[in-house]
């Protein structure tokens, strides 16, 4: 008696991308390796036309259909990505990012995962740098504004002595065996059916850039739904290849951090603080992130001088 094939259902893998730069190809390279990848949509908000040319000249193997949507513009990673979900076909979604590579087979293992969780069911995969450490953002608790103070301002240093200094990231707790329920996962890396997707009405186009992954495990939960981690589904993402201003970045992770809180308070002092907290926010990011680089560069100009 022979074995029985098991069939999986085919997975539209959504691609945004915008000045994207080297990493883009090594992604959509990976991405037709995955023999559940039933289609390959890019939605090109805007990229050199070096790369614009490139992607129109793409094309992937017998198994996987290729679509590339353009001429709408810069419009956000969460309006990009449902444009990409309104043009794909597939029963499951894959919403993962221009410069992050998936390892193989791990679209069997999100779906696993997503298999073993309510309705409706968002599944993020384990987030690698490319030394193969986790990056930060793939494990995260849900955002309330003293958490994110204590993450951005770097309090969370404190956490071993003093709980209430908890940081929302949490790729440094020890890795669990399998699936687990976890508040937020990372979009850019995730898995849900189109089913659910759409029950949710997707990622709200309100927020640009940032925090639209945060907002969308919300609602999963606040529709009786699961948000689950597995550590078995990899991706390595480089992060930071786009050719944007940091100031760009941060400004709208401030505003994407101020809408949340704003849309989530169910008090007025609540929604007024979310109303104000861009002014908190966006100089602690924009400070932060110009302090992170300026280092970074010392670092590399030290190690060029030593050699």
């Amino acid at each position: 008696m022979g074995m029985t094939e098991t069939i999986h259902p085919k997975v539209s893998a959504i691609v945004v991308t915008f000045r994207s730069g080297f990493a883009l190809k090594e992604c959509l390279y990976a991405l037709c390796v995955e023999k559940d990848i039933g289609e390959i949509i890019v939605v090109n908000n805007g990229n050199c036309p070096r790369d614009f040319e490139w992607l129109k000249t793409f094309q992937t193997p017998d198994h996987c259909e290729y679509k590339l949507v353009s001429g709408q513009g810069n419009i956000g990673f969460a309006a990009g990505v449902n444009l990409g979900v309104r043009e794909s076909t597939c029963e499951r979604l894959l919403i993962i990012n221009p410069d992050a590579v998936i390892r193989l087979n791990s679209i069997q293992q999100l779906e696993s995962a997503r298999q073993s969780g309510s309705s409706p069911c968002l599944v993020g995969g384990k987030l690698i740098y490319p030394s193969g450490r986790e990056q930060r953002g793939g494990r995260r608790e849900l955002l309330t504004p003293w958490r994110v103070f204590v993450t951005y301002t770097g309090l969370f240093e404190l956490e071993r002595k003093f709980p209430a200094f908890r940081n929302m990231h949490r790729e440094h707790d020890p890795e669990p065996e399998g699936p687990v329920a976890m508040p937020v996962v990372s979009g850019a890396f995730c898995y849900i059916s189109r089913e659910d997707y759409e029950r949710l009405n997707g990622f709200d186009e309100g927020y640009f850039l940032h925090v639209e992954d945060i907002d969308l495990c919300r609602r999963v939960g606040k529709n009786g739904g699961k948000v689950i981690y597995t550590p078995h589904a990899t991706a390595m993402h480089y992060g930071s290849t786009s050719k944007v201003s940091a100031f760009f970045v941060e400004w709208n992770k401030a505003k994407g951090l101020a809408r949340y809180f704003t849309i989530n308070s169910t008090s007025i002092w609540g929604k007024m603080l979310g109303r104000t907290s861009i002014c908190i926010f966006a100089p602690t990011l924009i400070v932060r992130s110009a302090l992170i680089r300026s280092y970074l560069h010392t670092r590399q100009a030290i190690r060029e001088m030593l050699r």
